[in-house]
């Protein structure tokens, strides 16, 4: 009994020690693979809520995983001042160190983008690429005077700072400058260029920015990157860290289906389509109330295009010139104008789609607003023509249609009696005497009775 009991206890241990040992053995591919991984995020397109949020669940992710750091590969012309500095407080946050890397070769980092390289342990740069252009905007601005020039003397800078209408726009410059001026200074690189880049809205191409010491790599691709900065010293809120990214493995995260669905309504074409259903749906509920679901499509457009329009530098003018526009088109159909607010609302519609974004970094596309305004002037069109063709129809009720309508005397008088018009009888009156059967033409009407003429004289043998 007890060599049996021994038997059952060795085998019990045997196959405890064996299950250790395969746990032990498939761990250890997993620990490798994950502290041996950079994470790269794509920062692709305007900066608003939805890249922020897909940011900083990444560099979540890249901590949780232990990642060797985090790669944000940029292409960008600027976004959303909040999104902007929320994706900065991530990366000043991270204990995992980030990599802004302008790429591929053709990129930008503008606006906000630089802003983003700047507050990076690490900044890198493509070739043929370039950053700057950090000036910031305040949405729906009239346009604002140049600012002062390092050339004048004080007094005149002074002069012409004071003499700036918009005050604003000055508090927003000075804001941004001192914002980007800290980051250059806590990742040690050229604040005066940062300063040149707010108020004076200059840009860099990567050989003069890594000359200038606004960057610190430049790189080719993401290989040659990794191999470069490998066994570079960073300084992270969890202290200092020495980056062994040579042999390390790229991870590519890409942004999950509710990221996806928000960064393509804040694509501008897609806001701007999305905006003309809109106030088209509006415009036609306003004017057949009861249809319902025109103004509940029209009202959720609207809002949607106005989510993605509050991330953008929108000319109110041109705003305002896009709905009076619509509005005139739409009201062709109902005031006979003859073709004045037809054309005159096409007009304002493409200078107002023109002249919506105040950046030349945000436009609408030119072969979309030109399709938008042909399909509503070829819809004028038609409509007119349909308009013309009714007008000319002849008509077929109504007392206009009695009008040089033909009939027959029902009896002989000789200024008023009965006549057959239609298939009803009529009284009528006529200025000769009238046989029976006699055809008559109908010249007026007056009330119940009918102003007749004679077409022919009874035919007697």
């Amino acid at each position: 009994m007890n060599k049996w009991r021994q038997a059952i206890l060795q085998r019990i241990v045997h196959r405890i020690l064996f299950f250790i040992l395969v746990l032990l053995c498939l761990s250890m591919p997993v620990t490798a693979q994950t502290t041996n991984r950079v994470l790269v995020l794509e920062v692709k397109g305007v900066i608003g809520p939805a890249l922020a949020e897909y940011i900083q669940k990444g560099l979540t992710t890249a901590h949780q995983q232990q990642a060797k750091a985090v790669v944000l590969r940029i292409d960008t012309p600027g976004g959303l001042d909040t999104s902007m500095r929320e994706i900065i407080k991530g990366i000043l946050a991270s204990p995992v160190p980030v990599i802004s890397f302008v790429a591929p070769e053709g990129s930008r980092a503008a606006s906000a983008g630089t802003y983003i390289l700047y507050a990076s342990h690490i900044a890198a740069m493509a070739p043929a690429t370039n950053l700057g252009a950090a000036t910031p905007v305040n949405f729906g601005r009239l346009p604002t005077p140049a600012l002062p020039s390092e050339e004048d003397d004080p007094e005149q800078q002074k002069t012409n700072k004071e003499s700036l209408p918009d005050t604003l726009q000055n508090k927003m410059i000075n804001d941004a400058e001192a914002y980007i001026k800290a980051l250059a200074d806590k990742r040690g690189r050229n604040s005066e260029w940062a300063a040149k880049a707010v108020t004076k809205g200059e840009s860099l191409v990567a050989k003069e920015a890594l000359r200038l010491k606004v960057i610190d790599i430049v790189a080719n691709n993401l290989n040659d990157l990794l191999t470069q900065i490998d066994g570079r010293k960073v300084n992270t809120v969890s202290g200092a860290q020495i980056l062994e990214t040579k042999m390390a493995t790229l991870e590519f995260q890409q942004p999950d289906w509710r990221t996806h669905l928000l960064m393509m309504l804040t694509d501008l074409n897609v806001a701007y389509i999305i905006l003309l259903v809109g106030i088209y749906g509006l415009i036609f509920e306003m004017a057949n109330p009861g249809y319902i679901l025109p103004g509940v499509i029209g009202a959720i457009s609207v809002v949607i295009a106005l989510y993605t329009f509050q991330i953008m530098p929108v000319n109110y003018a041109g705003l305002l010139l896009l709905i009076i526009g619509m509005a005139f088109m739409v009201a062709e159909a109902f005031v006979p104008s003859f073709g004045a607010l037809g054309i005159g609302g096409i007009i304002a519609f493409v200078i107002g789609s023109i002249i919506l974004m105040d950046e030349p970094a945000f436009k609408i596309s030119i072969p979309i607003i030109s399709a938008t305004a042909f399909t509503s002037a070829g819809l004028l069109i038609l409509l007119a023509g349909k308009l013309i063709t009714i007008r000319r129809r002849k008509i077929i009720t109504g007392s206009e249609q009695m009008i040089a309508s033909l009939g027959h005397a029902m009896e002989d008088f000789d200024t008023e009696g009965r006549v057959w018009i239609h298939g009803e009888s009529w009284r009528g009156r006529c200025s000769k005497p009238v046989k029976q059967g006699q055809t008559v033409k109908v010249t007026a009407r007056n009330g119940l009775i009918l102003e007749l003429e004679c077409v022919e004289e009874e035919k007697n043998d």
